[in-house]
C-alpha cells in the first residue's frame, strides 16, 4: 500500500519579509510511513515584497542553491525534498523542506552566546571553504553578477535607500548611524568596487534569523543554516563581519571580536585555503562590516514593513555602524 497524507494542518512560521514560511503537520497512512512535518516557502503574499524578490533573483537563488549547490556543500542545510520556479515568471517558486525543529531559531534582537557564535562560524567556514577560489561559480549567472553592471546598479540604488530610511527612521536613529551612513556615501565608489580576494559561496545573509541551534547525539552544539534567498558570489570574511556585527551584542563583539576572526582564519587553512594571510582576511572583514550596514536600511525600504521589522533593522543598522565606524573610521577604505 502506497504512502498517502490523510490530514494536513498548516500554521505560518518565521519571522523571514520577502517569502511566506508554513509548517505542515502530517498524519499519514500507514502511519508513520512519512515525515511527521515539512516547511513550505512559497511567495510572500505582500505585492512590494515580491517585487523586491524579483529585482534581487531572491527566489531563483534560493530554488537554484538547494537543486544545484547544496548536495555538493558540507553545511548543515534541511533536505530538500522539492524545488521548483516558475522560469517565465520568477516570483512564482515553492520550497519543500526538511523540518528540523525542535531546533530552535536565534534571534537577531536578543544576540547570540559566544558558544552559538562559535557553532555558526564552524558552518560558515566549512561553506566557504568548499568552494574557495572556484572559477566555476561564476559561470553560475544567479550566483555571480557582473562586477561593473551590479556596482552601478547600486550606486544608483542605494543613495535614494538611504535617503529613505533617514527619513522613516528620523526620530529613531543614533548618532553612530547617521555619521556611518555619511561616511559610506561618501565613499560609495570605493565600497563597490570589487575585491582581489577569491570569490566563494556566500549567504549574503548570515545573521541569528537564519540559523536553527540544537545539539549532536553527544550533545554539543550545532547548528543549521537557512534561508538562502541572498547566496551570492564574494569574500568569505563578508559574512563573518556580517554575522559578528549583527548577532553579537555590541560589548561582547568588542570583546570576542579579534579572536573569533582568527578562529575563523584557522578553519579555512585547516580545510585547505593556502594563500590566504590573516592580514588579508582582516582587511576582507573590516570592508565587510559596511556591508551590513548597506543590508539594513537596503532591506529596511525594499520588503512589507511590520513592527518587528523596524525593530531588527534599526538594531542591525545600530550594532554595524559602531562596528564599521570602529574598525574603519574614516570610511571604506
Amino acid at each position: 500500500m502506497a504512502a498517502r497524507v490523510v490530514r494536513l494542518e498548516a500554521e505560518a512560521v518565521g519571522t523571514g519579509q520577502m517569502c511566506d514560511t508554513f509548517r505542515l503537520r502530517l498524519t499519514w497512512a500507514p502511519s508513520g510511513s512519512g515525515p511527521p512535518s515539512l516547511l513550505v516557502k512559497l511567495p510572500a503574499a505582500d505585492p512590494r515584497s515580491r517585487e523586491a524578490a524579483r529585482v534581487v533573483r531572491a527566489y531563483e537563488k534560493e530554488v537554484r542553491f538547494y537543486q544545484l549547490l547544496a548536495p555538493g556543500l558540507p553545511v548543515r542545510v534541511p533536505r530538500c525534498w522539492h524545488a521548483d520556479l516558475d522560469e517565465e515568471d520568477p516570483t512564482r517558486f515553492v520550497l519543500v523542506l526538511e523540518d528540523l525543529a525542535p531546533a530552535r531559531a536565534g534571534d537577531q534582537l536578543a544576540g547570540c552566546t559566544e558558544a552559538e557564535a562559535r557553532a555558526a562560524l564552524g558552518e560558515l567556514a566549512r561553506l566557504h571553504a568548499a568552494r574557495w577560489g572556484d572559477p566555476a561559480l561564476a559561470a553560475l549567472p544567479w550566483l555571480a553578477q557582473d562586477p561593473e553592471a551590479n556596482a552601478a546598479f547600486l550606486g544608483q540604488l542605494l543613495p535614494g535607500l538611504w535617503a529613505g530610511f533617514q527619513e522613516r527612521y528620523a526620530d529613531r536613529l543614533v548618532p553612530e548611524v547617521d555619521a556611518a551612513g555619511a561616511q559610506l556615501l561618501g565613499r560609495l565608489d570605493r565600497y563597490l568596487r570589487p575585491s582581489p580576494t577569491p570569490g566563494t559561496v556566500l549567504h549574503g545573509d548570515f545573521r541569528l534569523d537564519n540559523l536553527l541551534f540544537d545539539q549532536d547525539e553527544a550533545g554539543r552544539g550545532r547548528c543549521a543554516v537557512v534561508d538562502w534567498q541572498t547566496c551570492r558570489l564574494g569574500p568569505g570574511p563578508e559574512d563573518l563581519a556580517y554575522f559578528l556585527g549583527a548577532s553579537l551584542l555590541p560589548e561582547d563583539r568588542e570583546r570576542l571580536e579579534r579572536g573569533l576572526v582568527e578562529t575563523y582564519h584557522a578553519e579555512l587553512a585547516a580545510l585547505g585555503v593556502r594563500d590566504y594571510p590573516l592580514a588579508a582576511c582582516w582587511a576582507d572583514y573590516r570592508r565587510g562590516a559596511w556591508g551590513g550596514l548597506v543590508m539594513a536600511f537596503a532591506a529596511a525600504m525594499l520588503v512589507q514593513r511590520t513592527e518587528r521589522g523596524d525593530r531588527m533593522f534599526l538594531c542591525m543598522a545600530e550594532r554595524h555602524a559602531r562596528q564599521a565606524l570602529a574598525l574603519d573610521p574614516t570610511g571604506p577604505s
